[in-house]
């Protein structure tokens, strides 16, 4: 795909029957196809009500065409946009009656976002911009789509781009002074090295935690709901999703297999997983459950630990919380919440040493407990101005702020360590290049491509 010169030719619309359906060409010259297709020109950008015909002379579709001229296009090659009535089979009709007419340009179906890799390999776009597509498409919410739209305006990718070039200038200045040893004794001093490398350093922190708040924007929090049998997990589910998604009953291991709900908690994407009880048991159906409640704990962001508040804690519950904090990932966090709050009467939770009180039954606590999820998920609440951002994203930016704290530590040292100074700086401007795309692999731009929309 990354090579490929053919001219491309995909369906751009959802599967299924729609008022509309868009069938897309781009390639170096489609001026033949176009001529083929409507026997005649069609003047550059703009809409123009044809009709398409079989071999046979019967009308296909009457419809509008719109043709884009290289570079002034989506993908920077030329590009005809042929907007038909949406019924799936009549679209399939239009592309074959292009691919049949397109041989001698030798027209081909397009591979998964090869449009977009396109745009982005002709410099319509960077890759950040490029990723942020199909993010704007995958949103789960309205804050995330309002923070995709602001990546592919190129919020993100200015700020990645003032960071390399505030890193460019210190380099300058770093590397022109090995070249010149006799002036490296009052380098750091007179060009203010460090204080330069203290405000880049600054501006990623600023930009991680901007990033890391764009990346649950995107993906969303996966919580899990852990717990021994029957202390109210599907409750606590239904009371979330505002519905009987899961089955309650009195009955403990009523729930056999993980249930998975989303919902949206305050513009953030939440992906609750209700997982059987988690205790020893010799049915086979139920361990299978308890096999894959594990299996999400080890991949949760977030899991909630639930309790009996009615029921004083014992080995087996400490036991239970000592393996889950066993199993988790390094970055996932365990919040211990105590259910049936309705059932407690007078007794004094708090002064049991309790720490969130809730009833699933009545909804007492929930809100509370609502706020404490996304504060425990790193979620500050603050939606304007947030960009999207990918898990790709913040691996780069953490290991950029690595090699900046190690340029600190080498400038603190003086100049006997200018040159892995300067290294470092390299190594963080690198990292910072291949969130935008000017320093990536070939393998991994088809990877990431790989997993956009057909037609995109």
């Amino acid at each position: 795909m990354m090579s490929r010169k053919v001219p491309i030719i995909a369906i751009a619309t959802a599967p299924g029957k729609a008022g509309v359906g868009i069938v897309r060409v781009s390639g170096a010259k489609l001026s033949p196809l176009v001529e083929a297709l409507f026997q005649k020109p069609l003047k550059p950008r703009e809409a123009s009500l044809l009709s398409l015909r079989d071999s046979a002379g019967a009308v296909i579709d009457q419809l509008i065409a719109v043709y884009f001229v290289s570079p002034a296009s989506f993908t920077g090659e030329d590009v005809l946009e042929l907007q038909c009535h949406g019924g799936p089979h009549l679209l399939e009709l239009v592309m074959k009656r292009c691919l049949e007419l397109g041989k001698n340009i030798d027209l081909e179906i397009a591979e998964p976002g090869e449009f977009t890799l396109r745009a982005y390999l002709n410099d319509k776009i960077d890759l950040a911009q490029a990723e942020a597509i199909a993010d704007l498409i995958d949103a789960q919410s309205e804050a995330a789509v309002r923070g995709a739209a602001r990546s592919l305006q190129g919020v993100f990718s200015e700020n990645i781009n003032d960071l390399i070039e505030e890193i460019t200038q210190l380099r300058i200045l770093v590397e022109s002074t090995l070249d010149f040893p006799e002036e490296e004794i009052e380098f750091l001093e007179n060009a203010q090295a460090r204080e330069r490398l203290k405000i880049v350093t600054n501006k990623l922190a600023e930009l991680r935690a901007g990033a890391q708040q764009g990346k649950i924007l995107r993906d969303g929090i996966q919580l899990v709901l852990a717990g021994a049998p029957n202390v109210g997990k599907s409750s606590l589910l239904n009371c979330l999703a505002g519905e009987d998604v899961a089955i309650v009953t009195p009955i403990a291991g009523t729930t056999r297999d993980r249930i998975r709900e989303s919902i949206n908690l305050d513009g953030v994407p939440m992906h609750i997983i209700d997982t059987a009880g988690l205790r020893e048991t010799s049915d086979l159906v139920e361990s299978k459950g308890i096999e894959r409640s594990w299996d999400a704990i080890r991949t949760a962001d977030l899991v909630i630990f639930l309790q009996d508040s009615n029921l004083a804690p014992g080995p087996e519950e400490e036991s239970l919380k000592l393996k889950i904090l066993g199993e988790i990932s390094p970055k996932c966090s365990v919040l211990e919440v105590f259910n049936k709050a309705d059932l407690l009467g007078s007794r004094d939770a708090v002064g049991r040493g309790m720490g969130l009180l809730i009833s699933a039954k009545t909804g007492e606590g929930v809100n509370a407990l609502k706020k404490k999820i996304l504060e425990v998920a790193g979620w500050d609440g603050h939606q304007e101005g947030v960009i999207v951002a990918r898990r790709r994203h913040l691996d780069c930016l953490d290991r950029a702020s690595e090699h900046l704290d190690k340029s600190r530590q080498f400038a603190a040292n003086g100049n006997s360590s200018l040159e892995l100074f300067a290294e470092e700086l390299r190594l963080a401007q690198d990292q910072l290049g291949q969130i935008t795309g000017k320093l990536l692999p070939d393998d991994l731009l088809g990877k990431i491509f790989s997993q956009f929309c057909i037609g995109k």
